[in-house]
């Protein structure tokens, strides 16, 4: 009995570093000016979670409803279209206009600061596509400068030892971002884009 605790008590302490990412990041709001009494509860709740939230479990949060303005270019393949999923989710603390604490049935709060680069506001005309097809040739798409998505069609993309997401052969914040900030780069990368390694995950140039 004693040997089983021992092991137990290594493997928590093993499994602690990988379990507390968030812990310190900027999706800690325990920290200063939140100051919340839990990590987690501004997106998830154990107890009375908006169940009509396919994307992310056990949602506490209250979801965007505002009306973006999307990216779009002449050379661009994928259909694109309004933040969807977990984009949308994304948005609704990134939007600049939802409040960051409104979580728990709340609907009103103090939404993202202006002037820092983490509020993307509602005109993403600037930013890089989100909701938009991955419309690799190799699995019948028409951009020859995507590299081909894994496998399983829709699931991720791999190049140089690094695999990003794919949700429903779409390109969302959570294709390059890790919400639990357990990635390499910053901000909360799922890897470092040294020397653009990121980008050239999916585009072949």
């Amino acid at each position: 009995m004693k040997k089983v605790f021992v092991l137990a008590a290594a493997l928590m302490l093993f499994a602690a570093p990988a379990m507390a990412v968030i812990s310190g990041s900027k999706h800690d709001f325990t920290q200063a000016p939140y100051n919340a009494t839990e990590i987690c509860v501004f997106c998830h709740t154990p107890h009375g979670a908006d169940t009509s939230v396919a994307d992310a479990p056990l949602w506490n949060h209250y979801t965007t409803t505002q009306t973006f303005t999307t990216y779009t270019s002449a050379s661009l393949d994928g259909t694109i279209t309004s933040p969807s999923g977990r984009s949308k989710l994304c948005l609704s603390c990134h939007d600049g206009v939802t409040a960051i604490d409104a979580y728990g049935g709340a609907t009103t709060g103090t939404p993202m600061a202006t002037g820092i680069a983490a509020n993307l506001g509602t005109d993403l005309s600037n930013d890089h596509p989100v909701s938009v097809t991955y419309e690799d040739a190799a699995n019948g798409g028409t951009d020859a400068g995507l590299r081909a998505a894994d496998a399983a069609v829709g699931t991720s993309v791999t190049n140089g030892g690094v695999t990003l997401p794919l949700y429903t052969d779409k390109v969302e914040c959570a294709s390059c971002h890790d919400v639990h900030n357990g990635g390499a780069g910053q901000p909360m990368l799922r890897a470092s884009n040294a020397n653009s390694a990121l980008c050239l995950v999916c585009h072949n140039k």
